[in-house]
């Protein structure tokens, strides 16, 4: 009985930080559904250059978001700061709806993303830290499901809302903001601080991350997630476009994404048991590997049956590839710059979020993009493996972490 109530604030975090990360998956996704629309039917003259500086909006508030926040979380609590967060998002996603034109449109992208950035690492950082000894990978990764499960509810309501040749694109961000305003209530009535945050205040959290030998590190880090967020922002904006150009219909395209993060939830199960068993190193060196063969296969035009099967293994290993390194970052860094070293991570990273949907909208816009759009996606992959090579084995660096 006792093991039983020791565990239940560890269980409400869990439940509350993967219901933050749903919401931010909920967003990941909900361009990808409303831009092909938004073409489609020429709403306020949109172009593909005009979709692209939309989504840059949302992700450098994103970056930003995830740079301060993150590091406010380290000074502020873990609580607090995910509270806000979750409710700054809510509100501006909600205010996407009644945008009026493509700059407003932009505008409110960049605000939501200002709380989107700082939930991510804040609800990490809290699974990390409630995890069991030993498990910290599989906390990571089992909260990451939410990103994906977000990810699907939103290709499928693309489907039922827009489908079909439907024009009820501010239904999708009205449905993604309002769940946000009852889970911030919630969070400030059940969701526990962080015990380890409480004995460890921060001693300037970014000084640490180039303290000691950590310096290496932590630049590899910000490489390697520039790279796989390339691949996370890079497929959920553009893949329906993408297989569009190759000939398929749009609610294939749409379908694709579906089982894209479908494959997701399934490889992040997989990484985390791997990864606490195997060590959260070599298996994040091999879902890059992979994540990049699988890449390249998608360049080769498949009969639907093979097509959808590639396609979900494919999103096993990318989506998984970015989450290991979240996971790897919790066990590098302490308590008292762990959400700083999370969230310069994410934040340096979302740079690669904004440059993958741009080369990828470079591409359609010269008529290139399938299938060189999958080449580019290997490559980027590949790119990831190596920098991730470069942080080195967990107890070695750990060593030369400087502790408090």
């Amino acid at each position: 009985m006792t093991a039983t109530t020791d565990r239940r604030p560890a269980t409400v975090a869990a439940v509350l930080c993967w219901s933050a990360v749903l919401l931010d998956g909920y967003d990941l996704v909900v361009l990808g559904t409303v831009i092909p629309v938004l073409l489609r039917d020429k709403v306020w003259g949109i172009t593909p250059a005009g979709a692209t500086a939309v989504a840059t909006a949302g992700l450098a508030g994103m970056a930003i978001g995830a740079l301060a926040i993150g590091t406010l979380t380290d000074y502020f609590g873990r609580r607090r700061v995910l509270i806000l967060s979750v409710s700054l998002f809510s509100v501006f996603m909600l205010a996407c709806a009644a945008a009026t034109s493509i700059g407003m449109l932009g505008a409110f992208r960049f605000l939501a993303g200002l709380g989107l950035g700082g939930c991510l690492p804040t609800a990490i950082t809290l699974a990390t830290e409630f995890s069991r000894r030993g498990r910290a990978a599989g906390a990571t990764t089992l909260v990451m499901t939410g990103y994906h499960v977000g990810a699907i509810l939103t290709a499928v309501l693309g489907l039922l809302v827009m489908g079909r040749g439907g024009h009820g694109w501010p239904w999708m961000f009205l449905i993604g903001g309002v769940p946000g305003l009852i889970v911030a209530p919630l969070m400030f009535r059940y969701l526990p601080e962080s015990a380890a945050f409480t004995a460890a205040p921060a001693k300037n959290p970014v000084g640490a991350l180039f303290a000691g030998r950590m310096a290496r590190p932590t630049v590899a880090f910000w490489l390697t997630s520039f790279f796989g967020l390339i691949l996370v922002y890079g497929l959920n904006t553009w893949l329906p476009n993408l297989m569009i150009v190759a000939g398929y219909p749009l609610e294939q395209g749409l379908g694709l994404l579906l089982t894209l993060n479908l494959g997701a939830i399934g490889g992040l199960l997989v990484a985390g048991r791997v990864a606490d068993r195997t060590g959260v190193r070599p298996a994040t060196l091999g879902w890059f590997g992979l994540a990049a063969v699988f890449l390249a296969l998608l360049s080769v035009k498949l009969p639907a049956a093979p097509l959808y099967a590639a396609v979900f293994v494919t999103g096993a290993f990318v989506f998984s590839a970015q989450a290991l390194v979240y996971a790897y970052v919790g066990l590098i860094y302490d308590t008292g710059n762990r959400a700083t070293g999370l969230g310069w991570t994410a934040g340096v990273g979302r740079i690669g979020a904004i440059v993958g949907p741009i080369i990828i909208g470079a591409l359609l816009t010269a008529d290139s993009g399938y299938p060189w759009g999958f080449y580019v996606f290997a490559l980027v992959a590949a790119l990831g493996l190596a920098f991730a090579a470069l942080v080195g084995p967990v107890n070695r660096v750990e060593a030369a972490a400087p502790r408090p």
